[in-house]
């Protein structure tokens, strides 16, 4: 990829610009972690930026190139989905020039169901159009499953368990998978990088891994240390 051309130009030349990678998605770009009910009974989250995967990227990326500045911009947002990724792409990635954008969408959108996946496809098409309008590369960051089942961990009959039922259905009758391959489809159509990490999880279910514990929410963020794998996954699709 071209980000590689930049990262050694930096490196050679002290007078070129920093490198800048942008990350559009929704919660797990952002770096939330586990969930937990406030006495009013609403859902609120644990934010650990810096346990985040394109916090772990930029660390791995400077052992690689310990001369070059890197500037990570991360504009994931909880609760984010294609419909309104797609209306802040100016505002919260094209407006700071990255040369790389790391796109990551599928969780939220999926809740919509089949019935709102050609919405999906055409979202994440127009955001490519528009990265990729912008100068900059892309590549789609493909997302971990959902939890497989309630976690034991979940009691009683609180926002958390209701929603964690919901997310596994979605998981076992194939409605995420489904998010995956269209987004793969479109990624395709469009000249983009797929950085795929999904068939992981699938391998894991299909060999007996509680996956669901391998999320910190229990319902779909996943603990700190698959955020390590998910930035090596995406070094070795910059470096392909």
């Amino acid at each position: 990829m071209k980000i590689i051309e930049k990262l050694n130009a930096k490196q050679d030349i002290y007078g070129e610009k920093p490198v800048t990678i942008a990350f559009l998605g929704d919660s797990v770009t952002q770096g939330c972690f586990e969930c937990y009910i406030k006495e009013d009974g609403k859902i609120e989250t644990v934010f650990d930026y810096k346990s985040a995967y394109s916090t772990r990227l930029r660390e791995m990326l400077n052992i690689l190139y310990p001369s070059v500045q890197i500037n990570i911009i991360n504009s994931g947002i909880s609760g984010d989905g294609t419909e309104n990724g797609k209306l802040r792409i100016d505002r919260d990635i094209l407006s700071f020039s990255p040369d790389l954008v790391v796109v990551s969408y599928g969780l939220n959108d999926a809740c919509g169901g089949l019935q709102k996946l050609d919405n999906y496809r055409q979202n994440l098409k127009e955001i490519f159009d528009k990265v990729s309008s912008g100068g900059a590369e892309v590549i789609f960051l493909t997302q971990n499953a959902m939890n497989t089942k309630k976690s034991c961990h979940l009691k009683g009959d609180d926002a958390l368990t209701k929603t964690a039922l919901m997310t596994a259905n979605l998981q076992n009758d194939g409605i995420m998978k489904a998010y995956m391959d269209a987004a793969k489809e479109v990624s395709n159509e469009c000249g983009v990088k797929v950085c795929d990490i999904y068939p992981m999880w699938e391998k894991m279910i299909a060999g007996g891994i509680d996956t669901t514990e391998l999320l910190a929410n229990k319902i779909n963020h996943p603990i700190r240390e698959i955020h390590y794998y998910m930035a090596m996954k995406l070094i070795e699709t910059i470096f392909e």
